[in-house]
């Protein structure tokens, strides 16, 4: 067994009790810390406090120790072991440092995971966290962001989230009326952290086709040809979106055609839907910029 300690530390140019009414916000609605959408948000079953549980994507923890304004100890839930613990720390001229720190006992696999896969992640994901907590709460705002290293952004490129098949959503009203009777209907789904738009104009760019129909909640696109007609309809509901595709073939070549794209349209589908859902994401503004920062 090896025990790994992970610590990240700032000054930042504000006084503690600034800081720490930012920290006392983390997983609350408001959250101005957690670094989404890029990265999952920190959630918690109920308020911050002693005994909730949670955690951030597949991490999970509960809270173990929390003094308001000064820190917050995680403990992650078994099997795993160990903690993750962020804390403010008073120092002169009003200022304060932010410290945090990982510290786990792990065997030789678990230990190779970490070095290699989540390690560069980790490391990238709290010093975004802290630039938050910079942004927010320094007088000058954030002076040099962090910046990721090639192998964080390939292993984080590498775990994004993937589309899941779902049904055709009841609630997208314009794919439903798009064809009386199509021929084909499939619908993927992606979930949207805090930060992305919720509006479906920003998504028009996941397929070129020109625009066919909107609504208050989903855009409707497609194309029309002599040998099929087919629409692809962007909901945004429930916090989520689905990308839903119809088609309606008109003849012996339409069929014959899309009987070949089939094969490939899943996957394509998939493909243009993570890469707009990753590409939002990055250009989403900062948690600081969506909620109201505590002065």
């Amino acid at each position: 067994m090896r025990t790994v300690r992970n610590v990240h530390e700032r000054i930042i140019q504000a006084s503690p009790e600034v800081v720490g009414a930012l920290l006392d916000r983390l997983s609350s609605q408001d959250d101005p810390l957690s670094p989404s959408p890029v990265w999952p948000p920190i959630l918690l079953d109920g308020p911050l406090a002693v005994g909730a549980n949670g955690g951030h994507g597949f991490i999970r923890y509960s809270v173990s120790a929390y003094d308001p304004g000064r820190g917050i100890r995680f403990d992650f839930a078994p099997p795993s072991n160990g903690f993750h613990a962020l804390a403010v720390e008073p120092l002169e001229g009003d200022r304060c440092r932010v410290r945090h720190v990982l510290e786990q006992e792990q065997g030789l696999r678990s230990w190779l995971l970490w070095t290699l896969v989540i390690c560069p992640m980790h490391d990238t994901m709290v010093e975004e966290l802290i630039d938050n907590i910079e942004r927010a709460a320094s007088p000058s705002g954030l002076r040099r962001p962090y910046r990721w290293s090639r192998r964080a952004r390939l292993m984080r490129r590498v775990i994004w989230d993937r589309p899941t098949a779902t049904g055709v959503p009841r609630e997208a009203e314009l794919a439903h009326r798009a064809f009386a009777a199509p021929d084909f209907a499939d619908a993927w789904q992606l979930p949207l952290n805090p930060g992305m738009p919720r509006d479906p104009e920003a998504w028009r760019g996941v397929l070129p086709y020109t625009v066919r129909a909107t609504a208050s909640n989903e855009l409707l696109l497609g194309e029309d040809a002599s040998h099929l007609d087919f629409r692809a309809s962007l909901l945004i509901a429930d916090d989520k979106v689905t990308l839903t595709t119809v088609v309606k073939t008109h003849n012996r070549r339409g069929r014959l055609y899309f009987a070949v794209v089939r094969r490939f349209h899943p996957f394509m589908s998939r493909l243009m839907l993570r890469r707009a859902h990753r590409r939002l994401a990055f250009a989403a503004p900062p948690a600081p910029a969506r909620t109201a920062p505590a002065r």
